[in-house]
């Protein structure tokens, strides 16, 4: 079967468009002297005063001594809330560069402690920190500041976090308006003996996206008291991924199987992802192709990278080895899907990362592009065999390849045209 026949899987003309004009973004730079031209303006004396803060970053560096911040957009107080990473991003359709100019805007005013001083911590620094990361909304804060900003972008290769741009010694904050906090984060606060596990299913459960949840966890605002710490923000979106997931996979365990073997699709910022789902109990993996110069296989002499991870009924009892907090993420979404239908299936999740994938925005890109494959063209095929096949046939990889790295891919029966050049 032709997929193209029933899916519009062309390449993203658009994308291309954007990547030539970029040329990798190295504009990037020019954009990093704009900031220090914004701040020098921006600040009076040695201090950032009115600067509206729209989130928090904690670090994992010489944990559990680590470097926490208030992130504030620099010049951009009226829009802050849209330089912090969230499902926006997706429907506003931004481009790496978009990511890493709106990320370089960012001051991350910090300073060092330990991750166990926050239990009861309302005051000072920290105090500051925890009410931006429980408000709803950006927070005016004023923060008192040592020297100038280190101009250094912070992009990290595990591509789970979003970049991290300039960063100053902060050695004070102070809030300069009342923050407004829902009243399903106070009820989380105010339960002690609320576990971190509970209170972010609980918010979930509310309506609460995982990119709240994941920066009021982050701040140590979750969980019982005595067991309240700041997580460094990569751990902390991985966290709440996987906490979701494993919930949402309870619901949908029992739940009827799907009828049919169905085909999803969908392209972002230079990674393709096909989702194949076939009745039968729940089971899940994610197979990564990674395309010499793209983010993870920076050689463009290298062959094409494989990963992949799984797990069955039960889930997982060890670690994600290969794919690490995208394999949370995109769990997540086909998890999500399924327990809207009140249904369970097998699941396996194709992504190829090319070499239009040139710099690491963060797993936020994984969890919206599979979600938003579900709104998209759904094909059906006969068998969860014919549907790998159709789909091996847009893959920059051979079956036999897919199938000596997949574990659902593994079993299928195959012949000597499927281990292809």
């Amino acid at each position: 079967m032709r997929l193209d026949e029933f899916m519009d899987i062309e390449r993203d003309e658009r994308a291309e468009r954007r990547r030539l004009a970029e040329e990798k973004s190295y504009g990037i730079l020019d954009h990093l002297e704009t900031f220090q031209d914004r701040f020098e303006e921006t600040v009076q004396g040695d201090s950032l005063y009115g600067g509206v803060s729209p989130s928090i970053f904690v670090g994992r560096s010489n944990y559990p001594r680590v470097s926490t911040g208030i992130l504030s957009p620099v010049g951009h107080d009226e829009d802050a809330d849209t330089f912090e990473t969230s499902a926006a991003w997706y429907d506003e359709g931004v481009s790496i560069s978009d990511v890493f100019q709106r990320r370089t805007s960012l001051l991350n005013s910090n300073r060092g402690t330990k991750v166990t001083n926050v239990a009861d911590s309302w005051d000072g620094f920290l105090g500051t920190q925890r009410e931006v990361a429980i408000a709803d909304r950006p927070v005016t804060v004023e923060i008192g500041l040592d020297g100038k900003p280190d101009l250094n972008l912070d992009a990290h290769t595990d591509d789970v976090a979003t970049p991290v741009g300039p960063r100053a010694h902060a050695r004070s904050a102070d809030l300069a308006e009342n923050p407004h906090v829902p009243r399903a984060v106070k009820k989380t606060l105010e339960d002690d003996d609320w576990n971190a596990q509970g209170a972010m299913t609980y918010l979930y459960r509310r309506g609460f996206d995982v990119y709240d949840i994941n920066t009021i966890l982050s701040a140590g605002a979750l969980g019982q008291t005595e067991q309240r710490r700041l997580v460094p923000t990569r751990w902390s979106i991985t966290a709440v991924d996987d906490t979701l997931g494993q919930y949402l996979r309870g619901t949908v365990k029992h739940a009827n199987t799907i009828d049919n073997v169905e085909i999803y699709r969908n392209e972002f910022l230079g990674n393709a992802f096909w989702v194949i789902l076939a009745p039968g109990r729940w089971e899940f993996e994610l197979v990564e192709m990674k395309a010499p110069g793209s983010v993870w296989n920076p050689n463009p002499e290298a062959g094409m990278y494989l990963a992949a991870d799984s797990e069955g009924y039960e889930g997982r009892s060890s670690y994600v080895n290969e794919t690490a907090g995208a394999y949370h993420a995109s769990r997540l979404g086909v998890l999500e899907h399924l327990h809207d239908r009140g249904r369970q299936a097998k699941a396996l999740v194709l992504r190829h990362v090319s070499d239009e994938y040139w710099g690491p925005v963060g797993v936020w890109q994984i969890r919206e592009s599979i979600r938003h494959a579900f709104e998209g063209e759904m094909v059906e095929a006969e068998t969860f065999g014919d549907a790998v096949r159709d789909v091996t046939n847009y893959l920059p990889v051979s079956l036999g390849d897919l199938r000596r790295k997949s574990t659902m891919a593994a079993g299928l029966q195959t012949n000597i045209f499927d281990f292809g050049q």
